[in-house]
């Protein structure tokens, strides 16, 4: 099976309607770009390279595109400077990286946050991605359903209550000793949970890195950026699920911990660092070999009783939403659709692991040869192995037009739903 994965950063809402506006002004567009292209070239130090390059910005409502040159198709027409067309329907849009028209874009949903320093951030983050196969780093994630998990995020929460304290601290020795908790309390949860370890740090390779050069190159000073990362962690702590979006946290806070005293840490970095190593090694930090016998007195350190029962009661809340997915997607009657050129957007703050079966993605828009499948809150389960998306049963078919329960499906003429003898759904050829 051919397989096209795009990890999208941020997904944009599927159910903005098109009576919405974004106001789109060239000459913004223009000093947009001129302004991430000079950001990139002072930075240029940061991974001895300048990250600027194609770009293309996107309207969700209109799927007009904003680039800043053109395709090697020709697709794109320049408009005074600016390369303007029509993205095409079976093109998802998100904050991404992305091969189309013969070259290798970083894509960017409009409107861009007003903030300077936020907008820069955001389009060097993306430049990043379509950069980092010539930074030596390829694409690559993994699930980390420990993070779902009741101890795996006892101990996430620990770890950034410490980190917390770290980016905080005043003095060099109080901060050393909160970001040797923090890592104690990384190491420990990895011993927890069998290759936590290595899906964390896929993650931080690539979704990490990406947002550390972001803020970066953002050019905040040492107090706005201190003030950003703890008003981001503070945000991202109530999201509903951290498995697949923690590293914009972690991998930037200890990153820029450590620029203080090694500035260019980064271009240590290759596909086969283990970060975790990396920062306890840089920041000379001395783990315990009998971790268990430490744990509970730092963790009283940092309000762990009180994290304790908050996931407790999570923990409970969430076996009800596993167990009603479970229903939906494996015990009552379902469609399951084969995946064989996937390309998809999705919101990376709430999705749920589904123990064995899989990745529940609450809202997504999927492409494949079959057509297009939007889920509006009604949830899709993605298998493990990447073969097969499961919906609800169908409730309107008409034509090549199909809906259900928080989702609607587009055909191409070549496909159309059929109903096995046990009453669950696929796609067949005409």
């Amino acid at each position: 099976m051919k397989r096209i994965i795009l990890l999208f950063v941020f997904f944009i809402l599927l159910q903005m309607s098109h009576s919405q506006k974004i106001v789109v002004n060239d000459n913004d567009i223009k000093l947009v770009f001129e302004e991430i292209k000079q950001a990139t070239k002072l930075h240029y130090d940061l991974w001895n390279k300048d990250i600027y390059g194609e770009i293309l910005l996107v309207n969700p409502v209109t799927r007009e595109i904003y680039a800043n040159m053109a395709d090697a198709d020709g697709y794109l027409k320049n408009d005074n400077g600016i390369y303007k067309a029509i993205l095409p329907k079976e093109i998802n849009f998100a904050n991404t990286s992305i091969e189309w028209k013969g070259m290798h874009w970083a894509m960017i949903m409009l409107p861009l946050p007003e903030n300077k320093f936020t907008k820069t951030d955001l389009l060097a983050h993306e430049l990043f991605h379509r950069s980092q196969l010539s930074l030596g780093f390829k694409f690559d994630f993994v699930d980390n359903e420990h993070l779902d998990l009741k101890m795996g995020r006892v101990y996430f929460r620990l770890e950034m209550e410490a980190l917390k304290k770290a980016v905080l601290s005043t003095t060099t020795r109080e901060k050393k000793r909160n970001l040797a908790n923090a890592l104690i309390f990384r190491k420990f949860r990895n011993s927890i949970y069998a290759s936590s370890a290595i899906s964390e740090n896929i993650l931080e390779l690539n979704e990490g890195l990406a947002e550390y050069t972001g803020q970066t190159i953002s050019g905040r000073n040492f107090e706005q950026r201190r003030e950003y990362m703890i008003s981001r962690m503070n945000a991202f702590m109530n999201n509903p699920t951290y498995v697949r979006s923690f590293a914009y946290i972690t991998t930037p806070m200890y990153g820029w911990l450590l620029s203080e005293n090694k500035k260019y840490w980064n271009k240590d970095i290759t596909m086969s660092s283990n970060l975790t190593d990396y920062f306890i090694k840089s920041f000379g930090i001395n783990i315990p070999a009998n971790l268990q016998s430490i744990i509970e007195t730092i963790s009283q350190q940092y309000d762990g009783e009180t994290i304790m029962k908050e996931e407790t009661v999570r923990a409970e809340e969430n076996a009800k939403i596993v167990a009603a997915f479970t229903t939906k997607f494996i015990t009552q009657n379902h469609i399951n659709i084969q995946l064989e050129q996937m390309n998809f957007a999705f919101n990376p703050e709430n999705i749920i692991p589904l123990e064995d079966k899989g990745t529940v993605y609450p809202n997504i828009r999927l492409t494949d040869v079959w057509g297009v499948l939007t889920v509006n809150g009604g949830g899709a389960l993605i298998s493990k192995n990447w073969k097969i998306v499961t919906i609800s049963k169908p409730v309107k078919v008409e034509g090549n037009l199909i809906s259900g329960e928080g989702w609607n499906l587009e055909l191409t003429d070549v496909y159309q739903l059929s109903e096995g003898e046990n009453g669950n759904y696929f796609l067949v050829r005409k």
